[in-house]
């Protein structure tokens, strides 16, 4: 088993202790243990060339999550804010006390958690590439139950948003995922509103 493989089995193992189930294929399956794999599965056809730390970042993304839950901090913009920061913060941590015990360097480590922090949107293509895979998969596996549960005037910038973080080739990869009617229709709405 390489490195990586290690690395995987390990964050997924990690995952699969979410109390939170989300049905797959008629079965349950732990919320972030499915959201890793698709975040690898998606960047493998996304960017198959994608360097090991994009690849280890893409799948440690959510780890643990559930034990920072939004419901800890306070409502309004500035508690969303904390909750993003210490996520991240903690995502990095995991995944670092992970990669070290499967033997990665510090500067692998130091890499991966710069990438779960986000940290150079736009200047920094290894973030610009996380950050299509997660706008992907937002769209692909998460964005009809989102839709379902808000009213199209909330939606319409978030779709806005998640549209203005991403590239030109991730444009080209969300507009060829298969969308619900409804959803594809609130998708034009918001991109011709823009």
């Amino acid at each position: 088993m390489s490195r990586l493989e290690e690395a995987y089995r390990r964050f997924d193992r990690a995952n699969a202790e979410d109390p939170n189930v989300e049905e797959v294929d008629g079965r349950p399956m732990p919320k972030e243990l499915i959201y890793g794999e698709r975040m690898s599965a998606r960047l493998d056809a996304f960017a198959p060339e994608a360097p090991e730390v994009v690849k280890l970042a893409a799948r440690a993304q959510h780890i643990r999550r559930w034990e920072i839950p939004r419901e800890s901090y306070p409502e309004g913009r500035a508690g969303y804010l904390k909750w993003r920061t210490d996520l991240y913060k903690r995502h990095g941590d995991i995944a670092g006390k992970i990669m070290k015990d499967v033997g990665y360097d510090d500067s692998a480590i130091e890499r991966v958690q710069t990438l779960l922090r986000k940290r150079g949107l736009k200047t920094d293509p290894d973030v610009q590439l996380l950050e299509d895979v997660i706008c992907l998969v937002f769209l692909e596996h998460y964005f009809h139950d989102f839709a379902k549960k808000h009213e199209e005037e909330k939606l319409i910038p978030i779709v806005q948003k998640t549209w203005n973080k991403m590239t030109d080739r991730g444009h080209a990869a969300a507009l060829a995922l298969d969308y619900a009617p409804e959803d594809l229709a609130l998708i034009e709405e918001a991109l011709g509103s823009s």
